[in-house]
């Protein structure tokens, strides 16, 4: 009992960890930012390894969330467009990236249905990797190309991140079974490779808004922090909502709330003002000071009432 107390508190302590150690250890970032790409094919990779084709079965939760989340994001960006075009993209952006790799894992760790959330994550990043090169296309700062030399940039760099993730994991399914079953049993590695992507984005971050402040910015920089928290508490609470509508609280909030941020940042820094990501790395912080609340909740409600987690 005290062993798997211990375990879940260290994944609870994990994703504080893992902010604070990249905003301390921010001028080395630049030696390992270039991990960012791999670290989000690999979780991708490792999640996408648990679901089936018949696993695939949007229904009214799942296209629900989706609406929301899509929305969500055209209206975040339409309010705020014409009065700060950089806070525009960082909200949107904020809204508009798919669920986080790790979310299934934080489900699972809440009681929420990893089926849910791992279907509804496989839907955004569909969506995502399907509409995202041509909405960065046509909201993006690439003024040095044309609409469609930007499009296929994008969707050269994009798409495969995405979708060959979805692409291996079913192919391997079925020409190396074996080995796909091993693969399968590794979803806890998703949950440390997410710590790990964390530290190198607060770290690059905290990087990147060091060296770019000025005090021309400071006000943006302070609405694109306040704007992924509103963005953050929005998603969760309406996630739940939803969730709660379809029996499952957990698994709506962590659909709709828990973000890849990893991708967002990277998509922000690439294709949009770079100062824009300040908002998604944001909400880095507000997103898992949210679910480090819950995980010490949930598991103090385990342990008040003498059940311990299988984390």
């Amino acid at each position: 009992m005290k062993v798997a107390i211990q375990k879940s508190n260290l994944k609870t302590l994990m994703l504080p960890i893992a902010m604070v150690g990249g905003a301390v250890f921010y001028k080395w970032m630049g030696y390992i930012t270039f991990l960012s790409p791999y670290l989000i094919f690999t979780m991708l990779f490792i999640t996408y390894c648990k679901l089936r084709i018949s696993d695939f079965k949007p229904d009214k939760f799942e296209t629900t969330l989706l609406l929301t989340q899509l929305l969500l994001a055209g209206l975040a960006y339409g309010v705020t467009f014409f009065w700060n075009r950089t806070l525009a993209e960082g909200v949107f952006i904020c809204f508009f990236i798919p669920t986080a790799t790790a979310a299934p894992v934080i489900t699972s760790m809440l009681g929420g249905s990893i089926s849910k959330v791992a279907t509804y994550s496989l839907l955004c990043n569909a969506v995502v990797a399907v509409s995202g090169p041509l909405i960065f296309a046509a909201i993006g700062e690439h003024s040095e190309m044309t609409f469609m030399q930007s499009f296929s940039l994008i969707l050269s760099e994009v798409f495969p991140l995405l979708v060959m993730p979805l692409a291996l994991a079913l192919i391997l399914r079925y020409a190396l079974p074996q080995v796909h079953s091993k693969i399968v049993g590794w979803q806890q590695l998703s949950f440390y490779l997410w710590a790990v992507s964390l530290f190198i984005v607060v770290g690059s971050c905290v990087s990147f808004a060091i060296k770019n402040w000025t005090p021309e910015v400071t006000f943006t920089m302070v609405l694109l922090a306040l704007g992924a928290l509103v963005a953050c508490l929005i998603q969760f609470k309406l996630g739940r909502i939803i969730g709660g509508k379809f029996g499952d609280k957990v698994s709506g909030g962590q659909g709709l709330g828990q973000k890849n941020t990893v991708l967002a940042v990277w998509l922000a820094l690439t294709y949009l003002n770079p100062l824009a990501s300040l908002a998604p790395a944001a909400y880095v912080a507000w997103q898992n000071i949210i679910n480090s609340w819950q995980l010490m909740r949930h598991q103090s409600n385990l342990d008040s009432s003498g059940k311990f987690g299988n984390n």
